[in-house]
Order: structure tokens, then C-alpha cells, then sequence
């Protein structure tokens, strides 16, 4: 398949060719025939990319925050290379897509192969998509107008919020795209409506459609013109499409407004409002956000989790339904919206066009290339390529931020072969293989496995597929490494032993790690060093500043992320397994008691361990501090003496002789001589890490997220 792609660093907008998704539970695979290029969001995507980064920052205050505190507490390179990675993520550009169903998934029902549907997928000649950001095309509306249905949401949704009846007297401020189709709607419904915006030729649509006009940059007074409209009563509500950094839409509006008027923002404006203008009249002001309920609700958008028509009469899926019924009827008029056709193999010179011609409105890609040549599952990245198969030649399974940022960069400092990198939509593997060199990319992990030349495989993936694809990487023979957690319950634990004894029946056979990479950073191995010297128990205090995480995310979902314990805690309990040199002994747990109106999750606990030699420790995950206090700090009692690390960059020693402190100027959580320990574990056929541990500290961590959640 080909997509667009928006390099946020450089500004290049282009064309990427990857290989094709495949439909998975929930969702539809889509042959695209035209998207729509949102005129005003990918305008500003594309400026953003092409700004400096001065510019950038200026832009995003609230991010220039968080990189200081990042700096102040991981280090200046760290922080450098993160923002830089962050930057060379491209972006894919587009959410109005129209094509032709090729594959359904599982759990999906209401759509068939060979319907013609309109989604919010990017624009790429194939798409997959969650089935509740599809609808069903009526026979009656041609693709070119059904690729308007979402930015039509978008200003559908903020009507539903402005609730206006038959006869009211509505104001949209800024006539772009989303503006012009936001007033045809208002119309429809019986509304008076006045359009406010600086472009004539945008007004002049405007009264196509019915609208009375006021244009401020000519001379005309919008709240004047509001009040006429209103017959001097003042307007009923006010929806805000525009894009400014002026906070004058939202005054205007205030001021043209019956007492207990409503406005609403859709664009993007300034805020500063005065009190007064909203408390004399009691003005209701809301911000509308995207096509509806369900938008951001991954239980809607990426579990197909629908909510009852009876109790949520409008959801995303709905409103595209309602918008098509526009369409069909003919009370929603698009056409003279279209200002441009551009096919997609040219979408470069159309984004050209969208930020030289500030007047376009429709933008059209059409997509006519045969769907059968958009299908292919692997794609060819480094033609020609050569293994030793002697050495580890490497197949990687996800390219997600942390396997793009740290591991995959780790494994190529390590001199990893790279033969394929498998991900599930295809355009990830391209971006991250092209840069480490990888020979192929694909969708299609089975055929990886069964490539003969593919010894080793890396699975970088959600935590719940983590168990299913090493058992599978294992069968097939293959080494594996896998990113933690090894599993999320005890059932599928007891599948990867039983995978790895299966493998290894016959005496020696594939190796299995998991990425416990701090036990290998060099101030750990210098505190495993002094510690070796130590003949008597050792007292362990371990903290980890974690940071809130929504506990709507995917970590935090027991079933998916398996929860931050399982997730992330898993670190330390293998670091103080590491650090003790003998096996755990008993588990006790403890997290945060609920309190009235707070929601509790498991990710502000205590951990206590105790080993076979009389040692104990404490592990304090916690994840309601601050961002400004260090995020990882390690304490070592033993024998008088005190070792204490924090954030893996300072490490001091109390008491130890001829040691006071190992100081790094960089960040060393141990990620590449993990990678390279793996590797020469391949090479040499001994383990970086006994497997009786990596099963000991899975087990013990499965143990302690389950007394969590009993209490």
C-alpha cells in the first residue's frame, strides 16, 4: 500500500509505500477511491512541520514545560535525543477517507466485503479502521461527497451541543470548509444564519447557501450585523469555526448574544475572555470536541463497544449516518465546496497547493490504482541484502515508541543482522526499518517465522500478545527476546514453559531473555560488583517516581496492559532479584487504600521481597509525584555501608572503600548491553539471564499485582 506521511522535523510531505494491514477483531480494511485533505488541520500540520524549531517551541508552550523537566531530571542529552526521535516520527496525515470494504474482521458485524463505506482513516490506498469510525455509504451519495461526512461531523457535533430549534438566529464565525458545511446544517434545521469571515469568495458561498454575510476586514461591524440579524435581540448561539490566535471570535460572540445565548467552539481560538460580557447575560460557552461521543474512548473506538442508542442518541458512527442522510436528501450540498482533484500518487504538489492557495476549500485525492497491487504484505526495503547464519539475524515484531526510540537503535549499536520488522499497520515497519536497515517490512508475522534465514526474533508489542508470540517464536524454533512483561496472567506463563521445554526436549535449544535491560547498566553492574563482597543479608529500598497515567490507557487495562505492575514493576522486582543473588522467598503487597471520590488504581503501591539468604526489600512504585523529583532512585544497605543510585545517573557509596561515586554524563538505563548480551547469549549458547529467573520474577510479579487487586 502508499500513504502520506508528514515529517514534523524536516517539513517534507510525501508519499510512503508499506506493506498492507490486516483486518483484526473489530475492524475493516478498506480500498480507498478519494479522501479529502482537511484544509484547515492539515494546513496547520504541514506549516508546523516546516517551522523552525524555535518556532515549534513557540508554538507548543506547554511542551517546552515538559522538556525542562525532563532535562532536570534525565539529563540534557537524553533529553535531546528524545525530542529529536519525537520529531523524526512522521506523522500520517488525513481522517476522511471513502472506499471499498476488502476484509472484515472478527466481532464485526453490520458491513460485508464490497460496501462502499466513508471512514476517518488516513489517507493511504488501504486502511484500516475501527468498525465505529465506519458508515455505510447510501447508494444515492457519490464517494467525492461522502468524503466530506467527517469534517461535517465535526460541525454537526458542535450544533448538537448549541441545541438550536426551528427559528433561531445562529452566527458561524470563520467560513472555511468545516464553517460552510456547519451553516448548510443550521439551515436545514430552520435557522437563521449569519456568516462572519475576512475571505469574500468563502462569503459568497456563504450566501449560496442562504446565509447573510458580514465580512469584519471590509469594514463591517460583526456584532451590528449579529444584532440585525437577531432583529435586535441579540443572536441565539454562536458556533466558532474559525482558526486564530485572536481571542476576538469569542468577545464578538459574547456581545451579539441574547441574554442566556450559547457558543460554542469548534476552530481554535484565543481565550481570554471577559467575565463580564458572560455574567450579565449568562452565557453558556463550550468547546465541542471532534465528531461526537465515543471520540478518545478506546473502549468505542478500538474495542467496537457501542453506547446504547437509548442513553446516547448521537455517537461518533451516528453522526457520520446522520451527515449521509444530509447527503441523500439534498439538504447538504458539497459540491461547490470542490476546489481541487488531485490524483494520489500526487499528493505532494496537492499539499503544495494547500499552503500556497489560502482560498482552496475540497481538496480531492483519487485513488485509481489496481487493489490488487495494494494488498502485498511484505515490502522489499534493502534489495539485495546478505546474512551470516552463524550470527543472530534478527526478525522484530513491533516499532512502537519505545522499539523505535531505544531498542531497535540498541540492537544496531550491538551489530544486529536486521531481516524483517513485522507490525500490524504496516507503515511503522517502513518508517523505522528503512532507518536501522532492515532487509524487508511486513504485516504478515507467520511468514517471518517460517523464514529459514530468521533465527532470532524480537517481540516489542502490546503485553497481551507478549506470551502468545514467544510461545510461537519458540516453536518455531527461533531465540527469542521479548520486551517485558513475559505474561500478564499465570495461564500464560504456564504456556511459554511448556513452549520452552517443548524446544528444548532434546537438550540444548533456542534462548529466551526478557529486556530487564537495568540490571545490565553500568552503575548496576558496579553496585553488583561491590556487593559481591558482602557475606550477610542486604536491605533493599527501591522508588519509582512513575508519573500518572490516565486509567483510561492501555497499560492500565488489566486485560491489555496487564496494569502498571505487571507492565513497569516488573523492572525493579528482577533488579532487586539481581542485586540479592538468590531466589525470592515471600511476597507481600500493598497499594494506596480507596478513598470517597478519587479513583485507586494499582500503580501507587508497595512491594516487600524477601530472599533465601535473609535479605528484603521494598519496591514504592508510585505514581502521585512529582515530575520534578528524580524518577528512579535505588538504596543498598549492607554491612555498614550505603550505596544510592538515582535516574541511572549518579551513583554514590557511603562507607564502601576506595569507592565514593560513579557519575555518568548521559543516561545509561543498560538498553544497548542488553541488546548485546542477547546477542552473544545467541552467539555462545549461554543465557545473559538463567531462565529459572526470568520465570521466577514473571511469577513473583503476577503474584504481587494479584494481592493488589484482592485488596
Amino acid at each position: 500500500m502508499k500513504q502520506i506521511l508528514q515529517d514534523m522535523g524536516q517539513g517534507a510531505t510525501y508519499v510512503s509505500e508499506a506493506p498492507a494491514p490486516v483486518a483484526s477483531r473489530d475492524s475493516l480494511l478498506i480500498a480507498s477511491t478519494v479522501s479529502l485533505i482537511s484544509a484547515g488541520t492539515e494546513r496547520m500540520l504541514v506549516g508546523f512541520g516546516k517551522a523552525s524549531y524555535l518556532d515549534k517551541a513557540r508554538q507548543q508552550p506547554e511542551k517546552v514545560k515538559m522538556v525542562l523537566e525532563k532535562v532536570a531530571t534525565d539529563g540534557l542529552m537524553t533529553t535531546i535525543e528524545a525530542v529529536q526521535s519525537k520529531l523524526a516520527q512522521p506523522l500520517p496525515l488525513g481522517y476522511c477517507n471513502v472506499g471499498v470494504v476488502a476484509e472484515v474482521g472478527s466481532g464485526v458485524d453490520g458491513f460485508k466485503v464490497g460496501d462502499r463505506v466513508m471512514s476517518n482513516g488516513p489517507h493511504a490506498d488501504m486502511v484500516k479502521v475501527p468498525k465505529n469510525l465506519c458508515a455505510r455509504i447510501p447508494d444515492g451519495v457519490d464517494d467525492e461527497s461522502a468524503a466530506f461526512v467527517v469534517v461535517a461531523s465535526i460541525g454537526l457535533q458542535g450544533i448538537r451541543l448549541a441545541q438550536p430549534t426551528l427559528g433561531e438566529a445562529f452566527v458561524v464565525t470563520g467560513v472555511g470548509l468545516i464553517g460552510l458545511l456547519t451553516l448548510q446544517l443550521l439551515r436545514a434545521q430552520g435557522c437563521r444564519v449569519l456568516a462572519i469571515d475576512f475571505d469574500e469568495s468563502k462569503l459568497a458561498l456563504a450566501r449560496q447557501f442562504g446565509a447573510a454575510t458580514c465580512n469584519p476586514g471590509a469594514g463591517e461591524d460583526p456584532v451590528a450585523a449579529g444584532m440585525a440579524l437577531s432583529r435586535g435581540q441579540g443572536v441565539d448561539g454562536v458556533i466558532i469555526t474559525a482558526s486564530t490566535k485572536s481571542s476576538d471570535p469569542v468577545t464578538q460572540a459574547a456581545r451579539m448574544c441574547r441574554k442566556r445565548g450559547r457558543i460554542v467552539l469548534v476552530g481554535v481560538t484565543g481565550l481570554e475572555l471577559n467575565r463580564a460580557d458572560f455574567y450579565e447575560k449568562e452565557l453558556s460557552f463550550q468547546v465541542s470536541c471532534s465528531y461526537g461521543p465515543g471520540r478518545y474512548d478506546p473502549n468505542y473506538e478500538d474495542k467496537g463497544q457501542d453506547y446504547p442508542v437509548g442513553f446516547v442518541r448521537w455517537t461518533e458512527q451516528r453522526n457520520f449516518e446522520a451527515v449521509l442522510d444530509m447527503l441523500a436528501s439534498g439538504h447538504l450540498d458539497v459540491k461547490p465546496l470542490i476546489t481541487h482533484r488531485f490524483a494520489f500518487e500526487d499528493a505532494p504538489q496537492a499539499y503544495q497547493m494547500l499552503t500556497q492557495d489560502k482560498s482552496g476549500l475540497g481538496f480531492l485525492l483519487q485513488y485509481t490504482s489496481p487493489v490488487a497491487k495494494r494488498a502485498v504484505r511484505n515490502v522489499t526495503l534493502a534489495s539485495g541484502a546478505r546474512f551470516d547464519a552463524q550470527r543472530p539475524v534478527l526478525g522484530f515484531v513491533g516499532a512502537g515508541n519505545y522499539a523505535s526510540r531505544m531498542l531497535i537503535p540498541a540492537f544496531k549499536v550491538a551489530g544486529a543482522q536486521f531481516h524483517t520488522i513485522v507490525t500490524a499497520g504496516g507503515i511503522n515497519g517502513v518508517i523505522h526499518g528503512e532507518k536501522a536497515g532492515f532487509a524487508e517490512a511486513s504485516t504478515d508475522m507467520a511468514a517471518m517465522l517460517a523464514n529459514a534465514t530468521i533465527n532470532t526474533v524480537a517481540i516489542v508489542t502490546r503485553h497481551d500478545t507478549h506470551a502468545r508470540f514467544v510461545a510461537q517464536a519458540l516453536q518455531a524454533g527461533k531465540n527469542v527476546f521479548v520486551e517485558k512483561p513475559l505474561a500478564i496472567h499465570h495461564a500464560e506463563l504456564a504456556d511459554v514453559q511448556a513452549a520452552y521445554a517443548l524446544a528444548h526436549i532434546a537438550g540444548q535449544g533456542p534462548q529466551l531473555m526478557v529486556g530487564f535491560n537495568r540490571r545490565f547498566s553500568p552503575q548496576v553492574q558496579k553496585m553488583k560488583a561491590l556487593l559481591q563482597a558482602v557475606k550477610e543479608p542486604k536491605s533493599f529500598i527501591m522508588t519509582m517516581n512513575a508519573g500518572a497515567i490516565p486509567p483510561n490507557h492501555w497499560t492500565q487495562d488489566n486485560a491489555v496492559g496487564g496494569g502498571r505492575i505487571i507492565g513497569e514493576a516488573c523492572h525493579f522486582i528482577d533488579l532487586m532479584r539481581f542485586l540479592a543473588g538468590c531466589p525470592i522467598v515471600s511476597v507481600q503487597a500493598r497499594r494506596m487504600g480507596d478513598a470517597p471520590g478519587v479513583l485507586i488504581t494499582e500503580d501507587k503501591a508497595s512491594i516487600t521481597l524477601g530472599f533465601e539468604d535473609g535479605s528484603f526489600g521494598t519496591i514504592m512504585y508510585l505514581a502521585n509525584g512529582a515530575a520534578s523529583f528524580p524518577k528512579e532512585r535505588v538504596e543498598v544497605f549492607a554491612a555498614g555501608r550505603v550505596l544510592q543510585l538515582d535516574n541511572f545517573r549518579k551513583l554514590k557509596g557511603h562507607g564502601w572503600p576506595g569507592f565514593s561515586k560513579l557519575n555518568l554524563w548521559k543516561q545509561d538505563k543498560g538498553q544497548n548491553a542488553c541488546a548485546a548480551a542477547f546477542l552473544k547469549a545467541v552467539e555462545k549458547g549461554a543465557p545473559a539471564i538463567p531462565v529459572e529467573e526470568i520465570f521466577e520474577v514473571a511469577r513473583v510479579t503476577i503474584d504481587v499485582a494479584e494481592q493488589l487487586r484482592k485488596q
